[in-house]
């Protein structure tokens, strides 16, 4: 390849002073191959004195080409950077306007500190040109210099001169440049200077307000939305002027462009919030509009409109109840945008309008898309726990658990759940088609820990519920979630209080489990029940099965405070994420991938407490080392606190004998047909229930640096740089998976085998890890990204290596020491 770049150059170099005819046409030719060797990373920036020499021509194209050639190249090499000045001041005084505006633009691009006395002169002239063009680009150039230097910028004076031109310039777009520019100078500049203040203040005067506006058609779509996005930080001092602003602005609500839309919309919002009359006819007024958005441009388009139409609905969903057709769904469409139709239905959704709302979204159901069909079940839940037409989506609910596929089984129990809990009078028909399935069919935690709370709260009605139970009890240490393990405790509880002998054995078994049990708010719930029922069976029956009341209503996720915040950012970002913008800018609300400033700075490889606190963090600009976790309501790891210190199992079952034979009896008679409602307490636990951990294989011979040093900036770029040589999925025992409620005793637990974290983050249940190890007396690396998932115990491992060679060994090693973790 360096070939090739030396062809180049010499040929560049025998055109450079030639005037034979063709040789543009040559010229051309070069300067393509040179921008395609740029733009595929070969370094071309030796033939930058040749470029510059054969810009020496009137054709526009190679003027382009051979700016942008300089563009990339000076940023990074400033004494090339000062080779280019004098070419490109020179065609700054070109004939061609086209010429003067490309040389002006491609001298602000450079960006060098050093350079910038070199701009001041050709911005005066280009503020002052003739040609709109120059002028349009000068007055950008205006903000490239200030972000170069503030005080060359404000010492020239060029803010009065753009002012100027923003009030008096015949050009539409020269003047929309002038205000965007002001508008950021002086926003900078009023933290320091009262006069930028007063400036940004003025900006926001009615004479220029109306100027604006007035002239609004003249201004293109990108202009229309600056000005639009200026008057809504107006104040008119009446309703008067109100109404004058929105007749000058009504026909912006037929732009074709989305963006004027949404913006004019905003704005009419904003100007009517304290006027509830004029605000609810704003409404009626642009619903027309932004369902036609919804109908044109791309899913992408329509998505943006669907989530400021998803938040007016929200606001006032009887203004949108009749247009709820509008909402259906379309073969074609990407699932993100079906999603968020299958949300506006569902707060749509009326006494007049839920049976064809309904019947809709049950031939969704049906979807070979499951996501789709789980979405969709969903939907008619919630419909449901609105009370409309409760009786019918109950029997078309029961329906889906006929239909014999897992996902809509799956997501049909917790709905009937959730109904239960707000519509107890629908019990007897819920339990009759509920019984009838087959616990064994049932994977997903969610839906099996809503199949354990019916069996357990309906445990009287259903004929089998002790036996399933039981089954369930059996597969207590093949069974991964922690929130089955948990519901299961509860209904075997609730269980026996209504069957006890049936339910006796049981009881003995999941309480001896749920103690043994690895995950600290499983063994407390069970080692709680255990001491309650010693204590006394009636107030045990109280505290786990009591009288209860129908759910009212089911809590919102969102607060109304943060829903009005994000009404007021209407028209930005925080109404497509759901999220007010200081959810992403304050750093306590950053979550788990908070990037620390210093991480840059950080030596890994210092065993401390500091270091390896330190270490989990992840550097914020590389996009591939991070991992996106979907908010889950309820987590189900939890981290407790130091409260109470519950006994670990190993010991338990070693101080059996000494410390808890006065506590523990074996249960031999058997217990009477019914919970005794005296004050005395009962001896029920017999541990002869034991979970052994699963035998971690055995570490093969490659040996580790005990103490591997890397970088953050080191391990990224050769994160980007490595092919995966090891890519698999491993098992990680549920004692390890309870432990990563302490994430630090993981990142130990991998140091103590010489395998060293240098980010982590995520929460319950995805959890992801970046290791590193080194070869002992070999500077060869391995890396590996870990994602955890704590639902399904697994482990998604990918390890790049720079000794391929030796990859599966370290995967060997790595997984005897991820599958040690929590067992020891």
């Amino acid at each position: 390849m360096k070939g090739e770049v030396s062809d180049v150059k010499s040929q560049l170099r025998q055109l450079a002073g030639s005037r034979a005819p063709g040789t543009d046409d040559s010229k051309r030719d070069l300067f393509k191959k040179v921008l395609s060797y740029m733009t595929v990373g070969i370094d071309v920036s030796s033939v930058f004195s040749d470029m510059v020499m054969c810009s020496a021509t009137s054709d526009i194209v190679l003027k382009k080409m051979c700016y942008l050639y300089v563009g990339n190249y000076a940023k990074y090499n400033p004494d090339l950077a000062l080779l280019t000045i004098n070419f490109l001041q020179r065609d700054c005084k070109d004939e061609d306007p086209m010429i003067r505006g490309l040389a002006l633009r491609s001298l602000c691009t450079l960006r060098v500190p050093n350079l910038v006395e070199y701009l001041v002169g050709p911005l005066g002239s280009g503020l002052k040109d003739k040609s709109g063009y120059v002028r349009m680009v000068a007055s950008i150039g205006v903000v490239k210099l200030y972000h170069i230097s503030a005080s060359t910028c404000v010492d020239a004076d060029f803010p009065a001169m753009l002012k100027h031109l923003m009030l008096h310039d015949q050009d539409a777009q020269v003047v929309a440049n002038c205000l965007f520019s002001l508008q950021e100078i002086w926003t900078l500049e009023a933290n320091t200077s009262e006069e930028a203040s007063s400036e940004r203040e003025a900006l926001l005067s009615k004479p220029v307000i109306y100027y604006f506006l007035n002239r609004i058609k003249d201004f293109n779509e990108w202009a229309q939305c600056i000005i639009l996005e200026m008057v809504s930080k107006y104040v008119p001092p009446d309703s008067n002027e109100i109404f004058d602003i929105m007749n000058l602005l009504e026909d912006r609500l037929q732009h074709a462009n989305g963006a004027i839309v949404l913006a004019t919309i905003k704005l009419f919002l904003q100007l009517t919030l304290d006027m509830t009359d004029v605000h609810q006819q704003v409404y009626e007024r642009i619903k027309a509009p932004l369902l036609t958005q919804v109908s044109l441009g791309s899913p992408e388009q329509s998505f943006a409109v669907l989530s400021h139409l998803h938040l007016l609905v929200m606001r006032a969903p009887m203004l949108f109840s009749t247009a709820y057709k509008h909402f259906y769904c379309h073969y074609n469409e990407p699932f993100y945008v079906k999603k968020l139709k299958l949300e506006m239905l569902t707060a749509v959704a009326n006494e007049s309008n839920t049976y064809e709302i309904v019947t809709e979204l049950c031939e969704y159901a049906a979807n070979v898309d499951i996501p789709m069909a789980r979405e969709s079940i969903r939907a008619v839940g919630k419909i449901a726990l609105q009370q409309y037409d409760v009786n019918a989506i109950v029997d078309r609910l029961l329906q889906f658990l006929e239909m014999e596929k897992d996902h809509v089984t799956a997501e049909t129990l917790v709905l009937v759940k959730d109904l239960l809990r707000k519509y107890p009078q629908w019990s007897h028909d819920c339990i009759a088609v509920v019984g009838n399935i087959s616990s064994k069919n049932i994977q997903e935690p969610k839906a099996k820990a809503a199949l354990i709370w019916m069996l357990g709260e309906y445990a009287q009605d259903m004929q089998d519920a002790p036996y399933v139970l039981e089954s369930l009890v059996e597969k207590w240490e093949d069974e991964c979630s922690a929130e089955v393990r948990l519901h299961l405790l509860t209904s075997v509880m609730k269980c026996f209080f209504r069957r006890p002998p049936e339910t006796q054995q049981v009881l003995r078994a999941v309480l001896a489990a749920g103690i043994a049990d690895f995950h600290q708010d499983v063994h407390d719930r069970a080692l709680f029940y255990y001491r309650l029922l010693q204590h006394n069976v009636s107030v045990a029956e109280g505290v786990v099965n009591p009288p209860k009341q129908a759910v009212s209503v089911f809590a919102d996720t969102q607060s109304s405070e943060i829903k009005d915040r994000i009404f007021d950012e209407f028209n930005s970002l925080s109404v497509v994420y759901k999220k007010p913008s200081y959810m992403f800018t304050d750093k306590e609300y950053r979550g788990p991938f908070a990037f620390s400033e210093e991480f840059g700075n950080m030596s890994i490889g210092v065993e401390s407490e500091e270091t390896a606190a330190s270490s989990q963090r992840v550097e914020a600009s590389d996009k591939e080392l991070l991992l996106n976790t979907s908010e889950k309501e309820d987590k189900v790891l939890s981290n407790n606190g130091p409260a109470y210190s519950a006994p670990a199992y190993d010991g338990y079952l070693d101080t059996a004998a000494s410390q808890v034979q006065s506590d523990l009896v074996s249960l031999e008679p058997p217990l009477p047909s019914h919970p005794p409602k005296t004050s005395s307490g009962i001896d029920l636990l017999s541990l002869g229930l034991s979970i052994k951990p699963t035998p971690a294989p055995t570490a093969p011979t490659l040996k580790l640096n005990a103490k591997p040093v890397l970088d953050p900036n080191t391990f990224q770029q050769k994160w980007r740089q490595l092919q995966v040589s090891v890519s698999q999925e491993i098992s990680i025992s549920p004692q390890g998976v309870a432990a990563l409620a302490n994430l630090q005793s993981l990142l130990r637990h991998m140091q103590g085998h010489s395998i060293q974290c240098i980010a982590s983050g995520g929460q319950s249940p995805n959890y992801k890890f970046f290791f590193f190890a080194q070869k002992s007396e070999e500077s060869s690396l391995f890396l590996v990204e870990c994602i955890i998932n704590s639902l399904t115990c697994k482990a998604q491992l990918k390890i790049k290596a720079d000794d391929e060679s030796s990859s599966q060994a370290f995967s060997t090693v790595f997984q005897s020491a991820l599958s040690s973790y929590g067992t020891s």
